[in-house]
């Protein structure tokens, strides 16, 4: 492929209850081998800041990845939630339903949606709740979430709000944010890949973490001396800094810089797996193949 990006975002999500969040981190990079950067790194941002950042904010041609799950599982049973009357039909019917059922939950929280009476059915939730539709065992998973389990990594179910590891609160407040972007940023592979202009991208960061010679089990860097090993990996320049750093932190950097090699690669936004059903329905992780 042509090389069309001129920078290279990645945003780690946080769906943590209240308005500020030291779990979220925005960094970002240009072509090049520059060190990846923070953005306003000592600001605790909020999700609507973070919005504002995507549309009025992010410098022109941007890959940008978030770390969330972009949809629901859909193709194992034909629908993200069998047997309710109003399940969405794709994605975006998806986020808008979500985001309805949400209008009055500050800070694009999602606590109204969880726990009506029929999508409740459907989610594994604190306090031992766990929805009669859940499944039992892990959760459903989303083809792009098979993909990555093949590669070595251990996903979550979007359908599981339990535990410190779930990506289902996150990803379940990232859609609420994706509803919001339509019309302004293009959502890969929901739609199409544009010849030009920014791309929002659903991404995990163990994946770049992989590519930058982390184990899956060993992704997270806690360290200044592990994350410019790993960006060393990547051809990227070292950060500023010695000692600790956030998880959250060093995971936007690296990918950030990871994404910035893997934006050409043809084969990565045609995976094998990527109907275009499941772009319609599930989407798909960047990166999984």
């Amino acid at each position: 492929m042509t090389p069309r990006f001129r920078h290279f975002a990645a945003i780690d999500w946080s769906g943590a209850a209240g308005e500020r969040h030291a779990g979220i981190a925005l960094a970002i990079c240009s072509a090049g081998s520059a060190a990846p950067a923070l953005v306003r790194p000592s600001h605790r941002w909020s999700r609507p800041e973070v919005l504002a950042w995507l549309v009025d904010g992010m410098p022109a041609d941007t890959l940008v990845g978030l770390d969330l799950g972009i949809s629901l599982a859909f193709a194992d049973r034909g629908a993200f939630f069998p047997g309710w009357a109003d399940s969405p039909a794709d994605a975006r019917t998806l986020w808008a339903l979500i985001d309805r059922l949400c209008k009055d939950d500050p800070h694009l929280s999602v606590t109204s949606f969880v726990d009506d009476l029929e999508a409740a059915r459907h989610f594994r939730r604190h306090g031992g709740r766990e929805g009669d539709l859940f499944g039992g065992g892990r959760g459903r998973f989303r083809q792009t979430e098979l993909a990555q389990q093949a590669m070595g990594c251990k996903p979550y179910s979007n359908f599981n709000l339990v535990g410190a590891a779930q990506v289902g609160k996150s990803s379940l407040s990232g859609m609420r944010m994706l509803h919001r972007l339509a019309g302004r940023l293009p959502v890969w592979p929901i739609d199409p890949l544009p010849k030009h202009g920014s791309v929002v991208t659903e991404i995990y960061t163990t994946i770049a973490a992989m590519a930058a010679g982390r184990s899956a089990a060993k992704s997270k860097m806690r360290s200044f001396e592990a994350l410019n090993a790993a960006l060393a990996t990547l051809g990227s320049d070292p950060v500023t800094g010695s000692g600790a750093i956030d998880d959250h932190k060093s995971d936007a950097l690296v990918t950030a810089a990871w994404l910035r090699t893997a934006a050409d690669r043809r084969e990565l936004w045609y995976p094998s797996g990527l109907t275009p059903e499941i772009a319609r329905t599930e989407g798909w992780t960047f990166g999984a193949k």
